[in-house]
């Protein structure tokens, strides 16, 4: 094969993954392009990580490299032959103070990135925070609104420029939620709450998965982060109360399924929509705490009496004790 040829290949390469990115732009992947507080928080500390990195490491390498290679290439002028040399201070200064330095301002860095971007901890805002439940099942993510008494299935929706205070559970096995653009990653265990705050500064589309592998499906259990206005929060909202599946007994037996998300929906004769996602009304407002109660006990989950009427749709709520993260609860 010549050279010209592998030159075309190679082009054609770069082409067709070019190609493919370009087609996956309508869901934003990671937090190399932020759209939200904390992912662009996670984008300037890697950058100056990186760039720490860059000129206490990298720089002195590509400077003193050639110097070496000069200054003790074969037959060098001036140069003093000394078998037996075995100690200089300045040289064992540098070994040793170069990598100390380095590592213990990485770990200043860490430690202040660690508190300062605790998935615990609330994001500053004048703006009452929106509450949102998630539910890892096998395979796909229930994301229930209970101030509105309506829940999702492959689709978060965030009205933009408000705090979303994620409260999480597994309804199985151990996961992992992540949505890149937006920042952070939390993990969802049975019978246990942890919580991720986010929020979203710009309207947009973002993919969101499942990180922990839980079996056959793991590679289909992804959603969408949907950042649209108030005013679209609140139509979605609408739509979803009038258009969704009841929630009763038989549609929690379907999500509780070991099933995708995909075959939720043909699983389902009504309550779906055209983009492949299913919403749900009338849930319980006790539908979360009974996951966590009943997880791991080893007994049937029965869906909860009570309506999400007694709420009457008031934002911020009280939450129960099952929806308080771990080392909060009385």
């Amino acid at each position: 094969m010549g050279r010209e040829t592998r030159v075309a290949i190679a082009a054609t390469g770069l082409l067709v993954l070019a190609s493919s990115l370009a087609g996956c732009s309508s869901a934003r992947l990671g937090f190399l392009d932020p759209h939200g507080p904390v992912a662009q928080s996670q984008h300037d500390q890697l950058l100056d990580v990186v760039l720490l990195l860059a000129i206490f490491v990298a720089l002195p390498i590509f400077v003193i490299l050639p110097w070496f290679a000069w200054r003790y290439r074969y037959r060098a002028r001036g140069a003093r032959y000394a078998p037996k040399w075995s100690y200089y201070g300045p040289l064992e200064v540098a070994t040793w103070g170069g990598p100390l330095v380095i590592v213990a301002v990485l770990s200043i860095l860490v430690w202040r990135s660690t508190h300062a971007l605790d998935p615990y901890k609330p994001i500053a805002s004048s703006v009452v925070p929106l509450r949102v439940q998630v539910i890892g099942y096998d395979w796909k993510w229930l994301f229930i609104y209970p101030d509105a008494g309506v829940a999702s299935v492959g689709e978060l929706a965030l009205p933009v420029g408000r705090p979303v205070v994620l409260t999480l559970t597994s309804a199985t096995v151990m996961q992992s939620l992540q949505i890149p653009a937006l920042g952070g990653q939390i993990y969802a265990m049975g019978g246990m709450v942890t919580q991720l705050n986010l929020e979203a500064s710009q309207a947009g589309q973002f993919m969101g998965e499942n990180t922990m592998y839980n079996g056959d499906g793991f590679h289909q259990q992804h959603f969408t982060a949907v950042a649209m206005t108030p005013t679209a929060f609140l139509g979605w909202v609408h739509n979803a109360r009038t258009q969704g599946l009841p929630m009763n007994s038989s549609a929690l037996a379907l999500i509780a399924r070991r099933s995708t998300r995909a075959e939720l929906v043909t699983a389902l004769t009504s309550g779906r929509a055209a983009n492949g996602n299913v919403y749900l009304k009338d849930v319980p407002a006790s539908f979360f705490s009974a996951v966590v109660a009943t997880t791991g006990t080893g007994k049937p989950m029965s869906l909860p009496a009570d309506s999400a009427a007694a709420t009457n749709g008031t934002p911020g709520a009280a939450a129960t004790t099952a929806d308080m993260p771990m080392g909060q609860r009385p």
